[in-house]
């Protein structure tokens, strides 16, 4: 395969996986995007192969996470973008090396369950590094609305990505059984047979997964949650931090309005998104007093993300349980802090790059742990909610550590105003989809400005909110103590995916050195 048809397939390869995230909701491309890239790194060993992951990174994250330089200018976007890139740069080399040939005259073959394993292996190392990595945009976050998400249920997200990618490979496959004869001749019979047998494989694999049962019974617990919206869209959305505090606080008093005229059921629980209280409720009375007035109002448990001005002189992002006539008796802060969103690593030297670093003007601080809030339910027993703070959704250890504590329905607070009218917030839903069929979890997820939702156990979203807009959510959600294989098994799959990848580099590696060793310095570049 000459090098323009290597890159040209790595292109329409990236921009097939972005295609299949929200909005555009394509699911199907994301195993045409690995088959393509399959292709396009078979054969070319490690150092062409990398430069072709690269371009497919580059295709796919550019428009991905064009959101994340919305209001702060084209190099952060740029950079996140490239970095990422990086991974999947790895990942071509590795699949140039895994898919070369082992001999001189061999033609080089795709392997897709060594390029299933190689896109678990890459996810793996992104959502760890740099500075606790960033797992947005994995293969799985692509496919809420596949028959594949039901695989989250047997082992995580990390499975959803091997089977999307096994797809893909097999799709790889039956392209490479393909013999063109030329002009007039085409595709003979006998190509076309020796293709069906791994693209009726990747199809099945696409549709069988939707036998895995996604249960929704269990009791039902009545919840709310509160969509304020914000005075504007952009960094500065809480500017007026009151007025963000009076419309969360104006919406709970309308919800409790419905319920005494019996228009809505009483919640079990009440849920406020991330940064709904900018303003320290712990330090400020005023703030303190709103929040109080619409809980005791509303006479039901509320959740409030607030902005803590603790330990000083770093902040906190915290999700306060508020109980009726009390006020404050649990908190969660959230653990994992966005690198160069709410905390700025190595300030001084990043400051030479890029001025806009001091947009952060305090550091947020990490939590210590995991919460589960516990409050009584008419109908469910005890509602042990487990808050997630905003991007931390997007991390399989997080989560899995709040249902290991015991929540049995997870709370998922966020803010998007400052990413507009883009692609994000969509893409944040899809992912607490597949946190609920993965932990067989119902899950409110409730932001500021949208897209909120209310979703059940088998990741299908209710009373989905448009952005920018105020908004009541209020329905009854299965509440599921059980534990899925997911969580029995835990990070288990992608520890053993990421090892078997190694040792599979390990005796690739081996065995070139032995090659050298014989005199053979010729290479395996190039050749199909």
């Amino acid at each position: 395969m000459c090098r323009v048809h290597r890159y040209a397939l790595a292109l329409f390869a990236g921009l097939g996986l972005w295609l299949a995230f929200p909005s555009h909701d394509l699911w199907p491309l994301a195993p045409v995007g690995v088959a393509l890239l399959a292709l396009a790194t078979r054969g070319a060993g490690p150092a062409r192969g990398a430069v072709v992951g690269l371009v497919a990174g580059l295709a796919c994250f550019l428009p991905l996470l064009s959101w994340s330089g919305i209001y702060v200018g084209a190099v952060p976007w740029v950079a996140l973008s490239v970095l990422e890139a990086l991974y999947v740069a790895l990942l071509g080399a590795a699949s140039g090396l895994l898919q070369s040939p082992r001999t001189l005259t061999g033609r080089a073959p795709v392997r897709p369950v060594v390029v299933a394993l190689l896109w678990v292996a890459q996810e793996a190392l992104r959502s760890a590094t740099p500075f606790g990595g960033f797992p947005w945009g994995r293969l799985a976050f692509s496919q809420a609305d596949s028959p594949l998400l039901h695989l989250a249920a047997l082992a995580g997200a990390p499975a959803v990505t091997f089977g999307t990618a096994l797809a893909g490979g097999l799709l790889a496959v039956a392209v490479a059984r393909l013999r063109w004869e030329g002009p007039g001749r085409g595709i003979p019979v006998s190509g076309w047979l020796g293709a069906l047998p791994a693209l009726a494989g990747a199809v099945a694999l696409t549709l069988a997964p939707a036998l895995v049962p996604t249960p929704v019974d269990g009791p039902r617990a009545p919840v709310m949650a509160v969509q304020g919206n914000v005075p504007r869209a952009g960094l500065e959305f809480n500017a007026e931090r009151r007025r963000v505090l009076d419309n969360h606080a104006t919406v709970t008093h309308a919800a409790a309005a419905s319920v005494h005229a019996g228009a809505k059921e009483h919640p079990d629980l009440v849920v406020w998104p991330e940064n709904s209280s900018d303003i320290d409720p712990l330090r400020n009375g005023d703030a303190a007093a709103v929040i109080n007035a619409a809980v005791d109002d509303i006479a039901a448990p509320v959740v409030v993300g607030a902005v803590l001005e603790e330990p000083s002189p770093r902040i906190s992002n915290a999700s306060l349980l508020y109980r009726p006539g009390v006020g404050v008796t649990q908190r969660y802060v959230k653990q994992h802090p966005v690198p160069f969103a709410e905390y700025i690593p190595y300030r001084s030297f990043f400051r030479h790059l890029n001025d806009k670093v001091d947009l952060v003007r305090s550091d947020m601080a990490p939590g210590p742990a995991p919460a589960v809030f516990r409050v009584p339910s008419r109908t469910a027993g005890t509602l042990a909610a487990g808050p997630v703070i905003c991007f931390e959704v997007a991390y399989d250890g997080l989560v899995r550590e709040t249902v290991a504590h015991g929540a049995n329905l997870l709370l998922v607070q966020t803010n998007n105003a400052t990413f507009g009218y883009t692609d994000e917030s969509e893409q944040q839903l899809a992912i607490s989809r597949v946190r609920a069929v993965e932990h067989g979890r119902s899950v409110v997820h409730v932001s500021t400005v949208g897209v909120s939702a209310l979703i059940t156990p088998d990741g299908v979203a209710h009373q989905r909110t448009t952005l920018f807009t105020a908004a009541l959510l209020s329905g009854a959600l299965p509440v599921r103590s059980g534990l899925t294989l997911a969580d029995r098994v835990g990070a288990w799959p992608e520890l053993l995916a990421c090892a078997v990848v190694v040792l599979l580099l390990i005796a690739r590696g081996r065995h070139g050195l032995r090659r050298y060793s014989r005199g053979d310095r010729t290479t395996s570049e190039g050749r199909t």
